[in-house]
């Protein structure tokens, strides 16, 4: 089985599109076009002084005109046939174009008439409009233009027959798409000055680093790290996929290019085949955990947070790794179960002659990491970690030449096509949300439905965000999602807090005065302990009105704003889902298609490995993994460690030997006492004591059982 909206199309597209690159003139006018684009867009985010509404409106040109060339409009039989679409397709690219400078000619005079549409206005704005809906089609599937024209037409048609809270009075079509192109609010918004800023810029970046020869780097350092290792090869796949993943922030082109090595090696060793590529796919969709990338998912957090991107990628740093370990339990546990063998290579070098040969290929990281730290933006931080790629490599015996320069500028535009669009494409979505106020109105839905609690908030949202990944890409579920659930997401945490405040009697004097308008007899009460009902019923008589101001008066701006980094990293965590879970899982088809298995049994399989993505969120919820001091976090990080490998071996009945009946049920209340967060230092060390002396048993039981042949 295959997702019918993006699998499908990109099958179908692919070979046709390979053939246009080897075109006789056409492929030489993409390679140099690809090229001029990359060159344009460094030249926006580091010299550039043109408004952001040209800008954006460029960078949908642009890249409008070489989706429109690269990936063809259908698949063609005959010559002829092939002939007709490329004469479309360019006439389609030279509308993108066109588009574009007409914005830019006529903007002015529109303003001067009052924002008045004219017949070319009307002509142009629907051609946009068409055209970015028709790219996103060959580059995602339907999934997403069909969702664009609902949510078009639902401002200036339908939404006013609809009753309830998602009733709409309606908007003019001339409004809708003004605002949805040339107001600058909905194709050009802030969705797109992400696209053509930090991403462009970081996929760029993962460009210059596969050019120089990094890649092939990051898997001989994962051989020789993980390698030696009894079931050596499932660990080099989930470590290779973490430094992978760092760099490309894309779980399907994770698992194509280290699957291809890391699936045979493991099968080799004796992992079963459909496990191998769980494993993968797995540990590929924790690429898109992994900073500094993070897919563009790191950038449009730090944009609708308002958090700078240096604080985003430090505090998803510890919980990335807590799931990348995650798997790699999984890993160990099967390594053991299936007598995996240990893959010794007398000719295989030593990690000591890997770093000395690509050390320099980590300087990179480490300039871009510098840079952030001293406060260049993340733009200026990617370039200058681009220019310390083409410096770096001059320290290998292979430096970067021109042509490989010129090759990895036209990597990047290329990579970026599906992105560009469907972020472009995104922004109709959110200018929908945004000017209708329906996020606002969802927000308060999934509160009411789980009534007030923040588990069940966090199930309703895991449950949309499977729905959503069955047909949208991991970025645009997020951005979905986050627009329309993180506001309640954030409230109940900050609700949760609150209620321990007045509880605990420490609700500070300036948002006691909130009480004396809402409740001037309970004013005796707040100064002394509570119950949490009687917290709850106090905190209940004041208005939803209050709520914001209060919530700023009683809690620190620190928590308030890492409680929303929390809130959207849930959400971000729980829209990975779709890589892994049947049944649209493409991750895990794209690791089915080379390990040959079959593609839904290997779906479930990745599934159970990449359970992280569920239990890791709730730390960020009910722990201070993310809103902690760094001794915090530590602290919380160390015993979800355990806590994780204790409910892992509970669900395999397995650690280094198979576990009792007993043991097997032991293992879930011990887990979830060091995940639990009660503050108990004693019950967590407790735990831990007793997960090692379970782990110490089955491996001496490891050790005196015969392994088989």
């Amino acid at each position: 089985m295959s997702d019918p909206n993006i699998e499908k199309v990109r099958d179908e597209s692919a070979s046709e599109a390979e053939e246009r690159l080897q075109h006789p003139w056409l492929g030489r006018f993409l390679f140099g076009f690809a090229i001029v684009v990359s060159l344009v867009h460094l030249y926006f985010n580091t010299f550039s002084t043109l408004s952001t509404l040209w800008t954006s409106a460029m960078h949908f040109g642009l890249f409008g005109a070489l989706c429109a060339l690269s990936v063809p409009l259908a698949r063609p039989q005959g010559n002829g046939a092939r002939r007709l679409i490329l004469g479309v397709d360019i006439l389609l690219a030279v509308a993108a174009i066109g588009c574009v400078i007409y914005l830019m000619a006529f903007e002015d005079a529109l303003y001067a008439r009052g924002v008045t549409f004219t017949t070319a206005d009307w002509v142009v704005s629907i051609v946009a409009v068409a055209l970015v809906l028709e790219f996103a089609r060959r580059t995602t599937g339907w999934f997403i233009p069909v969702l664009c024209l609902i949510a078009l037409t639902y401002v200036a048609w339908w939404g006013k027959y609809v009753g309830g809270v998602f009733n709409f009075p309606g908007l003019s079509w001339e409004t809708v798409l003004f605002r949805s192109y040339i107001g600058g609010e909905g194709m050009l918004g802030s969705i797109a000055r992400i696209s053509w800023t930090y991403v462009f810029m970081f996929i760029l970046f993962g460009a210059f680093l596969v050019k120089s020869g990094a890649g092939d780097f990051i898997i001989e350092l994962a051989r020789c790290a993980a390698g030696r290792f009894v079931g050596g090869p499932g660990f080099v796949a989930v470590f290779s996929s973490g430094l992978m993943g760092s760099v490309s922030g894309s779980s399907v082109a994770n698992t194509v290019s280290t699957g291809v090595i890391t699936i045979p090696l493991m099968r080799k060793a004796g992992f079963p085949a459909r496990f191998s590529a769980g494993v993968e796919a797995a540990a590929s969709t924790g690429g898109q955990l992994m900073p500094p990338v993070m897919g563009a998912g790191a950038f449009i957090m730090a944009s609708y947070t308002q958090v700078s991107y240096l604080t985003i990628i430090g505090v998803a740093a510890l919980p990335a790794l807590l799931y990348f370990l995650s798997v790699a339990m999984f890993v160990r546990i099967e390594a053991k179960r299936s007598n995996a063998q240990h893959l010794a290579d007398p000719n295989a070098p030593k990690i000591g002659e890997v770093l000395k040969g690509g050390w320099h290929f980590l300087l990179p990281l480490v300039v871009l990491v510098a840079s952030l730290i001293y406060g260049f933006t993340p733009t200026y931080a990617a370039a200058i970690a681009i220019i310390s790629v083409i410096v770096a490599s001059w320290l290998s015996k292979n430096p970067m030449t021109p042509r490989d320069i010129i090759d990895a500028l036209a990597l990047g535009s290329r990579n970026m096509i599906t992105t560009a669009i469907l972020l472009i494409t995104v922004g109709l979505i959110v200018n929908v949300v945004s000017t209708t106020g329906i996020g606002n109105t969802f927000s308060l839905m999934i509160t009411d439905w789980a009534g007030g609690s923040l588990l069940v908030t966090i199930f309703l949202i895991a449950i949309a965000s499977l729905i959503l990944g069955m047909g949208l890409p991991v970025t645009a579920s997020y951005i979905v999602l986050a627009t329309l659930s993180a506001p309640a997401l954030y409230n109940l945490m900050a609700h949760a807090q609150l209620l321990d405040l007045i509880a605990a009697g420490n609700l500070p004097e300036q948002a006691q005065a909130i009480f004396m308008i809402a409740a001037p007899d309970q004013m005796q009460a707040l100064s002394s302990p509570m119950s949490m009902a009687d917290a709850k019923a106090l905190l209940d008589k004041v208005p939803d009105t209050f709520s914001s101001q209060l919530y700023e008066q009683a809690l620190s701006p620190a928590f308030l704003t890492m409680a929303l980094v929390a809130a959207h990293m849930v959400i971000f965590w729980l829209s990975q889902d779709s890589n892994v879970t049947p049944p649209v899982c493409l991750t895990a088809f794209a690791a089915a298609a080379i390990a040959g298995t079959p593609q839904m049994r290997t779906g479930f399989t990745a599934w159970k490995l990449a359970k992280g993505l569920y239990i890791v969120p709730l730390l960020f919820v009910w722990s201070p993994l993310i809103t902690g001091t760094p001794l915090e976090m530590l602290t919380v990080f160390t015993f979800a460690l355990f806590g994780v490998y204790a409910i892992i071996a509970g669900l395999e009945g397995y650690l280094e030997h198979e576990l009792p009946w007993w043991l097997r049920l032991l293992m879930f209340p011990i887990g979830a006492l060091m995940l639990w967060p009660h503050g108990m230092l004693a019950i967590d060390l407790a735990g831990v004591a007793i997960f090692l002396a379970v782990l110490l048993w089955s491996a001496r039981q490891g050790r005196s059982t015969p392994r088989l042949a």
